[in-house]
């Protein structure tokens, strides 16, 4: 048995961490801002205003006004809500468009704030909290949500995808336990990551290529997790050649995927290779993490776009320290340590975002950030987290080790 999409989501789009996007605030403020600015009137009739996530005549769409027509007849109507909220998470995800989260939690406002919501309308709303890092808050939803039906496996993926992200292996571990007892395959996936990420890579290689090759006929969006996975353990066992031939399979499926294409594109800068990411995400501007990417590209290659795209993550990133968020440390960390060359903050971010999250990618770019600052126990949480986890990415382990001899 497959597992569902959505529940292959809530591991896929939850461990890019650095996979996050913007919060529900600040996709209301660009919605606000945008509301009273001046309309941009095009001279051409050929210029292209917006590109549009869906076309209006596909099954999505369809389905969305369908949906949001349902709910405007009846905003107390739970499984509709649900249904809606889910498409739009779906759509943040796949897209990178963070106002399908505020749409999502418009979609459950009925039961946003009340203490002891319905049980799917609980889940819901701890995964769109943790879209904000409101780790405690999306925590608290679903130990509750699991007391309440242990064999509840969306929100035992989900605890298990936040106690990964605070590094805290032990809960994961107990957490894909439950969930292998419920739902056998995504336990497994489960079981996978955790194993990927401290030390047993070969293994949960093994693990998810059997789950893999067991049914031919698995929907796009879980061979495109697990090819991403098999490429990111590829990776971790040194063997790149593999790593690329699974991003490319994975790309290849018919499924828009942020996730993979953030992972393929720092394959392929790590590589040397900044010409082949261009193409894959110069219609991804909206994504931060994404252009991010794109920017360093461009940046590489000496393109006078990368000056443009520099800008525009400048602003957003001076956007969001306005309002006190903190949800891209980790990617405004490697803006400021590549693209700005202000090493200073890199380390301050890096080491700030460390706080919230320690996954093999924030520990990287704290590793990076103290070596340019040439500050080895600026990184010592990271190299700690290194040993004890036992994380094999040789890349990883190299940066540390340079990292560690700045103290001999």
């Amino acid at each position: 048995m497959i597992p569902s999409a959505t529940a292959i989501r809530t591991t896929r789009i939850f461990i890019i961490g650095t996979v996050t996007e913007l919060i529900c605030a600040l996709a209301i403020a660009l919605l606000a801002v945008a509301a009273h600015a001046a309309p941009y009137v095009p001279k051409d009739d050929a210029v292209v205003l917006e590109h549009l996530p869906v076309r209006p005549n596909d099954p999505i769409a369809r389905e969305l006004r369908r949906l949001r027509a349902d709910l405007a007849a009846d905003p107390n109507e739970l499984d509709t809500a649900l249904e809606l909220a889910r498409h739009y998470f779906d759509l943040a995800g796949a897209q990178g468009d963070p106002r399908y989260v505020g749409y999502a939690e418009a979609a459950l406002k009925p039961w946003w704030n009340l203490p002891d919501p319905p049980l799917d309308a609980r889940v819901m709303r701890a995964i769109l909290n943790q879209y904000s890092h409101d780790f405690v808050g999306a925590m608290k939803d679903l130990e509750a949500a699991t007391r309440e039906d242990p064999k509840n496996a969306l929100a035992w993926s989900w605890r298990s995808a936040i106690h990964m992200v605070r590094a805290d292996y032990t809960a994961a571990r107990a957490d894909c336990e439950s969930l292998k007892a419920i739902e056998t395959e995504l336990g497994i996936g489960c079981m996978a990551y955790l194993d990927g990420t401290t030390g047993r890579a070969a293994a949960a290689y093994r693990a998810l290529s059997a789950e893999l090759a067991r049914d031919a006929k698995a929907p796009p969006a879980f061979r495109v997790w697990v090819l991403t996975r098999l490429a990111e353990l590829s990776i971790r066992q040194g063997d790149v050649k593999r790593a690329e031939e699974h991003f490319r399979a994975a790309y290849l499926e018919p499924v828009n995927d942020q996730f993979l294409l953030g992972a393929y594109s720092d394959f392929l800068l790590d590589q040397g290779r900044p010409g082949e990411v261009v193409p894959l995400l110069v219609d991804w501007v909206k994504s931060d993490i994404l252009l991010l990417r794109l920017a360093l590209a461009e940046q590489a290659l000496k393109s006078p776009k990368a000056r443009e795209h520099v800008e525009a993550l400048r602003s957003r990133f001076d956007a969001a320290a306005l309002r006190g968020d903190k949800l891209h440390q980790q990617e405004e960390a490697r803006f400021n340590l590549y693209l700005l060359g202000n090493k200073e903050k890199a380390l301050a971010l890096a080491q700030e975002n460390w706080k919230l999250q320690r996954e093999p990618r924030d520990a990287r770019i704290l590793f990076e950030a103290a070596l340019a600052m040439q500050d080895p126990i600026a990184g010592q949480e990271a190299l700690d987290w290194l040993e004890r986890s036992g994380h094999e990415d040789p890349g990883l382990r190299r940066t540390a080790e340079k990292l560690k001899a700045l103290k001999r």
